[in-house]
This record gives C-alpha cells, sequence and structure tokens, in this order.
C-alpha cells in the first residue's frame, strides 16, 4: 500500500486492507435458518476479480468522500509467494514443525531427531529451533518429579520408622515398593507401552499402595509376636495367613477400579493406559511377594536387630575397662 497516495484520497493503509480481507475472506452478515439447518450468510467479492493481478487491481476503493478509486492506483499489486500465516514469539517470528510418534517412547524419538537434525540441518545465523509440545511437558513434569519423588520417599520411610520404631522394619515394608515396581516394568513391557508421565504417576501411587499393604501385614505380625504366646516363625505364618485376605482385596479392589482405563480408546487414552497398566501389573506383583517374600525376609531378619543391640553394648561394656585400670595405676 502506498500511504502517500492513500492520504491524498482521504485513505489509509488499514481502511484498505480491511477492504480487501472482506472483499477476498468475506464477512459473516447473518444467518439462514431453514427449518433446523442453520447456515451462515457471508459476503465476499466476485471470483472473476481474483482470476489475475490485473483483474484485482482493478478493485474499487471508496474514499471517506465518496470518491472511487481503483486499487492500482493506492498500492502496487502483483503475485509473490509469501507465508500463509506470520507468527511470532518474543518479538521474534518461527514456524511449528509438527510429528506424531506411534510405535515408539517419546524421549527416544526426539533423541534421535536431534541428531539427525544437528547432522543434516544447517541453520543460518540467527536461526535456532527447540523442541516443544509433548516432549517439552514431559520434560518440564520429569524435572519436578526428580525432586518431588526423593522427597516422598523420605517422608514415607520416616513415618515407617515412627510408626515402627524401628530402621529394619521401616526397610522391610520399603522392599515393597520394588516389589511393585517390578510388576509395573513389566506391564509396560508385555502391553507395549513406554515410560511416560503418565506412567510415572503410576509408579508413584504404587508407592502408596505397596507400602500401606506392608505396614498391615508388619504391623499384624508384630501384634502375634508381642504377645509371647507363639515364636517368630509361627506368627510369621499365622500372620501371613490371616492377613492374606486383606491384602487380596485391597489390592484386587484396586485393580479392578482401573479397568476402564485399561480399555480406554477414547481421548484421553495416551494418559490412562499407561497409568492402569503401570497400576494393575504393580499391583499382581506387589501383592505376591508381600505374602511369600515379606514374611520371609521378616523370619529371616527378626533377631538381626537384637544381635546388633547386643555387639554394640558388649563394645560398650569394653570400651570403659582400660580407663578404670589406667585410673587404678595413676593411684
Amino acid at each position: 500500500v502506498d500511504r502517500l497516495a492513500a492520504g491524498r484520497f482521504g485513505l489509509n493503509a488499514g481502511e484498505i486492507q480491511d477492504a480487501l480481507r472482506v472483499w477476498v475472506d468475506g464477512q459473516p452478515v447473518g444467518i439462514v435458518l431453514e427449518g433446523p439447518i442453520r447456515t451462515p450468510l457471508v459476503i465476499r467479492g466476485s471470483e472473476i476479480s481474483r482470476r489475475s493481478s490485473v483483474d484485482f487491481a482493478r478493485l474499487p476503493m471508496v474514499s471517506s468522500e465518496g470518491k472511487v478509486v481503483e486499487l492500482s492506483q493506492l498500492a502496487d499489486v502483483r503475485v509473490e509467494n509469501g507465508p500463509i500465516q506470520i507468527i511470532r514469539e518474543e518479538g521474534r517470528r518461527f514456524a511449528t514443525v509438527l510429528a506424531n510418534v506411534t510405535g515408539r517412547d517419546l524421549v527416544g524419538f526426539v533423541d534421535d531427531a536431534k541428531k539427525a537434525v544437528a547432522k543434516n540441518v544447517k541453520t543460518p545465523p540467527g536461526y535456532r529451533y527447540q523442541w516443544g509440545g509433548q516432549f517439552e511437558n514431559q520434560q518440564r513434569a520429569s524435572a519436578r518429579l526428580a525432586i518431588v519423588v526423593p522427597i516422598a520417599m523420605a517422608l514415607i520411610f520416616l513415618l515407617l520408622y515412627l510408626t515402627f520404631n524401628s530402621v529394619l522394619q521401616a526397610t522391610l515394608v520399603f522392599c515393597n515398593v520394588p516389589f511393585a515396581a517390578i510388576g509395573g516394568i513389566l506391564g509396560l513391557w508385555l502391553s507395549g507401552e513406554f515410560m511416560s508421565v503418565p506412567s510415572s504417576v503410576g509408579f508413584i501411587a504404587l508407592v502408596g499402595i505397596a507400602v500401606l499393604n506392608g505396614v498391615v501385614l508388619i504391623s499384624y505380625i508384630n501384634k502375634l509376636v508381642a504377645e509371647g504366646t507363639r515364636s517368630t516363625r509361627e506368627a510369621v505364618l499365622e500372620g501371613a495367613r490371616r492377613r492374606m485376605r486383606p491384602v487380596l482385596l485391597t489390592a484386587t479392589i484396586a485393580a479392578f477400579g482401573l479397568i476402564p482405563f485399561l480399555f480406554a480408546h477414547g481421548p484421553g487414552a495416551e494418559i490412562q493406559r499407561p497409568l492402569a497398566i503401570v497400576v494393575i501389573g504393580g499391583l499382581i506383583s506387589a501383592t505376591v511377594l508381600t505374602l511369600i517374600l515379606l514374611p520371609i525376609l521378616y523370619d529371616r531378619t527378626a533377631n538381626l536387630g537384637l544381635v546388633i543391640r547386643q555387639k554394640f553394648r558388649a563394645r560398650a561394656k569394653r570400651q570403659p575397662a582400660p580407663m578404670r585400670a589406667r585410673e587404678d595405676a595413676r593411684a
């Protein structure tokens, strides 16, 4: 648009651009109702005027004074190749390249794409590229989880220690976490899913359920041992037998609640399925190993704490003896 020429006719560039936009794209002016059908009514210029740049340059522009001027007197009209849309971010132009990843994990795909771009794409000075979309969101969420998960694990272990007043028994209950992780990893592998933020959330949920099952079992075994009517092994066997039903019910109810997520195929299924697969697989392994391995570990380590305390007490008793001997010699 020639701003000086437009000004001589009482027009500005914005008015000319708005008029051309209406001529080419059209302007909604109403809706036509035909029974239940609603049809938008749009007014736009004739297709004949857009057949060539010469015809387009003859479009009439009406000034504020009512004068009719051809577009060729106000602007330089020519055909050129250019972007359909110009997008800016932080004052800089940018173009978006989209890709859908199927059949492999997102992080691995982006790593391979980064290598291919670095090898084959030479960016001119002033150009840069970055990886966004779901990958950027996943990296941001992973960074948060890398901070939150260790803190949560430490707090869980602290609560277990305060509950049992024993580092050994808190560690025993915490063994349920890798028990659950085994099933979650196997579930992802068998289903063909990959590690993602939803599956990471599933592992976090597994920690709570697995620890709860361990607390239920260890607490009941401690109660039987404290009664003093059974040996440690008898208490372990009795506790595992009696607590089997509550542990199975807890895991079964949680797994049944996630079955709809497991077979989801609509919008959001890419989030629901990995989470459900991890939790259900982890519940299966955690439940089985809790009822089999955890009682065995309890039985094998039952006297370990007592042995360690006795050794420390014996060492503490032996240390003051040389000091008393030296004091007697000085006297």
